[in-house]
Parts: structure tokens; sequence; C-alpha cells
């Protein structure tokens, strides 16, 4: 499932409109999301809210610090968790986030949202694992938390370098932007369309695109067991996609989706299941189970008409949501 999909998510385990603006009580000043001191403290706020949780593997104590796509599998994950191990986690390390920098564009209105690139404890620093988390935080209101969305481990190769303006501000990247070789609003649906058919085919091969159809293919026909795959857009509210402008004119975007994997037993055979998933689960299985997802992927987006693919995806981080037997 690639580096990013067993970080966060195996371990225990924004909002966008169609326009790219939402206008409350009148704000249509062009801002700073957050000063920087804000987007710090936010940072900690969720990392001291994700220890309490993780150490307790209780999903209540950080629930009003994620949301979206990583806040589904967060919560999905610990929840199992509590089911499987409820004493708490007897492993748990606390989880350090450091040499932050925070890339904060500048907008009208809410939602408001900004990027964190941060170090974590989660790898050996100047090793072959040597990673970067790149944390998406969204505010919809005054009265309301900054809540983490999206988070992408990435290597420090793949970080691109953000445009920014002369104070130093970040760009968001439109929805519906026409100077990216695909518009952010679209990926979603395209990727859903990509992994279904191949089509479009302008995603570069890999492991999150050519490799997850491969193995997909692989896993549809297994001595006695089938497995289907049903793939669904999810890109409103607090799933909708979020992106800078990088300085090469293309963009780094984070987006969302659903699927569904249907693994059916031949007479006889029963498909395993493992705890965590059980946790989750409704129905008893006889001889088919149905479990939910959703994955969020970082990619990187081509300037329009640049030569190569349009679309590379850069990192991955899914996790199953709930289950079902029958």
């Amino acid at each position: 499932m690639g580096r990013a999909a067993t970080g966060l998510a195996a371990v225990t385990v924004l909002s966008l409109t169609a326009s790219g603006c939402v206008t409350v009580h009148g704000e249509l000043e062009v801002v700073p999301a957050a000063t920087k001191s804000e987007a710090a403290q936010a940072l900690k706020d969720f990392t001291d809210a994700y220890n309490k949780a993780d150490k307790a593997y209780d999903p209540a104590l950080d629930a009003g610090r994620v949301t979206g796509a990583l806040g589904a599998i967060n919560q999905a994950g610990l929840k199992a968790r509590s089911i499987t191990t409820p004493g708490g986690n007897p492993e748990h390390r606390p989880l350090e986030l450091t040499d932050a920098t925070f890339h904060v564009p500048k907008k009208a209105g809410w939602p408001r949202w900004f990027v964190a690139d941060t170090d974590s404890n989660r790898d050996v620093d100047g090793g072959a694992q040597d990673s970067r988390w790149l944390m998406v935080f969204v505010r919809n209101g005054n009265d309301q938390l900054w809540e983490a969305a999206y988070l992408a481990i990435l290597t420090p190769d793949e970080v691109p370098a953000f445009r920014t303006d002369k104070d130093g501000w970040a760009e968001p990247v439109a929805p519906d932007s026409a100077g990216t070789a695909v518009a952010p609003r679209n990926l979603s649906e395209e990727y859903v369309s990509y992994l279904q058919n191949g089509k479009p085919d302008h995603w570069a091969a890999g492991v999150h695109t050519t490799g997850w159809r491969e193995e997909r293919k692989q896993n549809e026909r297994r001595p006695g067991l089938s497995t289907q795959y049903v793939d669904q857009p999810l890109d409103t509210g607090d799933f909708a996609p979020l992106g800078l402008v990088t300085e090469d004119g293309g963009a780094l975007v984070f987006f969302s989706m659903r699927y569904f994997d249907r693994q059916t037993a031949a007479a006889g055979y029963r498909p395993k299941v493992n705890p965590d998933v059980r946790a989750l689960m409704t129905g008893e299985v006889k001889n088919t189970l149905t479990k939910e997802w959703v994955s969020s992927q970082a990619v990187k987006l081509a300037p329009g008409g640049a030569s190569g693919p349009a679309v590379t995806v850069v990192g991955r981080l899914q996790g199953v949501t709930s289950a079902e037997g029958s």
C-alpha cells in the first residue's frame, strides 16, 4: 500500500467549494488564513490530542482535531483498537512533529487552511526512511478549532517548492484552475475512473496508479476467493481538494476518494477477517466480507501545456472505516 498507507493509518490510525471561496458575514478581504503563531499552535494542539488518543485508544480524545479523510481514517482506527485492546496502547510512543515550516495561503472568506511541513520521530533522520509529514489544517469559522484534514508522508525530495508573494504567503490553487494540467476539483472523479478502467491515462506510472491497478487485478481471482472493487469520488465538504501552487506553475494537491472491496469465498470457505476489521464489522461473515475504505492522495499537477504526465501521485494514506459480513 506504500509508505504512507502503513504509517498513521496502520498504527491507529477541506473544505473548499466549487467556486474556491466562501463568503461569510461579508468577509471579502483577501488575508492570510492564519498567522505563523496560530499555525504553530494548531500543530501543537493536534499533536497533543493525537498522543492522548493514541495512548488511550480513545477516538473522543482527538475527534475535535481531525476531519475529512484523515479524520475518517484516524477515528475508525482508534475505534477498532479501543475494542481489540480496551486497556489502551501498550506500545504507545509519543508522536513528535518538529522542524515545521508553515505554508499559509491568502484568501477571502471561509474556510481557511494551511499546510504544515514537518519532521517526525517516526523515521531515522538521514537514513533511507527519512520522511516529511505534510499536514493540511482547516477551519470553517472563527468559533471553530483548527482540524487536520489531510496527511501525506513524503521523502524530502518529494516536497516541492511553493510559490509565494513578496511577503512570503503561499498561493492557493483554484479548484477549477486552468493553469494546471488537471483542475483539482476533477481529481477524485478522474482517479476513480482511472482505477476502474485506466482512463484518463495521463496519470504517471507508479505504486499508487499502475501498481495499484495491477495489485487489484491479481487479487480479483485467487484460489477459493474472488475480490470486487467499487470506487467512488469523495470531494465535498471537508473531503474537498486543497492545494498550493508550486514554483514551476503546477500545484501540490490533496484529495480524497472512497472505495469498497468485496471478498467472496467459494463454497465451504470464509474470507479471513483480522481483529481490527472485525471490530468495525456489522453482520456475520458466511461467505462474503465487504470493507469500506477512505483514501487520501497527495499529487503533483503539471503546469498546463507541460510535456509528460499531468498527474503524479506522490503519497497515499488509507484505512478501513467500516465492514459488513454476509
